[in-house]
């Protein structure tokens, strides 16, 4: 039955579900509040230079790919995707690691580093492999509703796997610093040390060095792009400067939403936004979760950007950069277990011009570094200035260049603009952390048990964090809904 349904937020959770949703015969209607669709995944433009402001890793192609066939259409029907060759660049403080786009390479430069330990990362990325056809075809599918969506014939035989972790798995065969460094951080996406991330999750290294690293030509906001037109061929209404400041409830049953002042009448209300926000937007009595229950979750980082044209080409640099030259388990004690700003930060620097010219104007190159913070720290104009000068003189001793007198302009983004652009909880930058807790039924439920055709999606309920779960998430919250309505 065609039912009128109004979503809030426009970042990829909400997307995707207005695509399914529009497909299956429903009338949709996005409500935005910030002047572009896209949620964190938003596009900067100053001086011809391009930033995506927030995700910057196209990994698992395959979930863009089958998004796309649902509705009969091709990535490349809306953007060019091009695999990066090198995949990245890891710098630590006596080397740098460069991993290729095939196993073949990856398996030699590891070779370089800790003879022997080629053989031991086969096996390690066979299993992953194995791991990642059941996490993507089986368990990421499910809804979240039991306990029961995770135990399969496949998962049953594994189930030692949601109880070690991934730290203790690489650990066993490798015993190189770098090289342990460079296997645990794929499963930093999903938001939490990893010492606390069950080995299962190890389908990330598969993402990784599997799959290779991909880039949308124009940046990862060619993505929004294409699939805000996906959602408008197929009949989804998109409306920006549009913010929801209350779900209207009538007899425990969405019965709408106000957006600007303007109550909009709705059978079904879907919110994308971040979850704890939406709870805000409803009466106490229909909350499903206490502050108390919000401020119990381990979350995903926060993050400090900053934004930069150079008027030069840089050197020693590759399109994707991770700067591990300091201790790597002190920083991740420093955003987890005692949440302060941390002393020597790792950090990532992209520079997408290097693959992409069409990312900066000529003989010059687009900038973005990111450091990972714990949520709720104080965010001020200092600390930023602070941390600027920290990682510009780290990146320029690691590179070997002067580039501080090359910089046009630069724009930061922290745990603030999280708040006051996305509603974030604590100002977060990636969800809720997939630890063994939050996975699953574990995480916050796709349907309100409190208010009927109330539903969530997005990086804080199932799958979790990320591009790809995000897509997914999308997915399956439309197919509830068209299960209940």
């Amino acid at each position: 039955m065609k039912k009128k349904i109004a979503i809030i937020g426009s970042g990829f959770s909400s997307l995707s579900a207005s695509c399914y949703l529009a497909k299956a015969g429903h009338e949709v209607t996005m409500y935005e509040k910030n002047e572009t669709v896209g949620g964190r995944a938003r596009q900067l433009t100053r001086e011809g230079f391009t930033f995506d402001m927030g995700p910057s890793w196209y990994w698992m192609p395959d979930i863009f790919d089958k998004f796309f066939n649902d509705f009969g259409k091709k990535t490349s029907d809306y953007y060019q995707l091009d695999k990066l060759s090198p995949a990245y660049k890891i710098f630590f403080s006596d080397d740098n690691i460069t991993i290729g786009d095939c196993m073949d390479d990856i398996c030699q430069e590891f070779e370089r580093i800790e003879p022997g330990s080629a053989k031991h990362l086969r096996n390690f990325i066979s299993k992953a492999q194995k791991n990642y056809d059941i996490a993507i075809n089986k368990v990421v599918l499910r809804p979240g509703l039991s306990p029961l969506e995770l135990i399969t014939p496949e998962t049953a035989l594994r189930v030692d796997q949601f109880f070690k972790t991934i730290s203790g798995e690489v650990r066993k065969k490798f015993k190189n610093k770098k090289l342990i460094s460079t296997l645990e951080f794929p499963v930093l996406f999903l938001g939490a040390k990893p010492s606390n991330t069950p080995s299962f999750y190890s389908f990330m290294n598969y993402a990784d060095f599997g799959l290779g690293t991909w880039h949308p030509k124009g940046g990862m906001y060619e993505i929004v792009k294409a699939m805000k037109n996906l959602a408008e061929e197929v009949g989804v209404k998109i409306h920006t400067d549009s913010a929801a400041l209350k779900i209207n409830v009538d007899n425990n049953k969405a019965v709408g939403v106000n957006i600007n002042g303007e109550d909009i009448i709705a059978d079904v209300v879907l919110s994308g936004a971040d979850y704890h926000h939406s709870e805000t937007l409803l009466d106490p009595e229909y909350r499903q979760y206490s502050e108390a229950y919000w401020d119990k979750k381990t979350f995903a980082p926060s993050s400090l950007l900053f934004y930069m044209g150079f008027d030069k080409k840089l050197k020693n640099v590759e399109h994707h950069n991770l700067f591990f030259d300091t201790d790597f388990e002190r920083h991740a004690t420093e955003i987890y277990d005692q949440p302060s700003w941390p002393k020597d930060p790792l950090f990532y620097a992209n520079f997408p011009s290097i693959t992409d010219s069409s990312m900066a104007p000529a003989n010059s190159e687009t900038g973005f570094f990111l450091i990972p913070i714990a949520t709720n720290l104080t965010d001020t104009p200092e600390l930023r200035a602070q941390y600027f000068d920290i990682v510009m003189d780290r990146f320029e001793k690691r590179t070997g260049q002067s580039v501080k007198n090359n910089i046009i302009f630069k724009e930061s983004f922290c745990v603030n603009d999280f708040v006051e652009q996305y509603n974030s909880y604590k100002g977060n930058a990636y969800g809720m952390a997939n630890t063994l807790r939050q996975t699953a039924f574990l995480r916050p439920g796709l349907k309100s048990k409190k208010v009927e055709n109330l539903y969530f999606t997005g990086q804080l309920t199932v799958p979790g964090p990320g591009v790809p779960p995000a897509l997914i998430s999308g997915k399956l919250v439309s197919q509830l809904i068209n299960k209940n309505v």
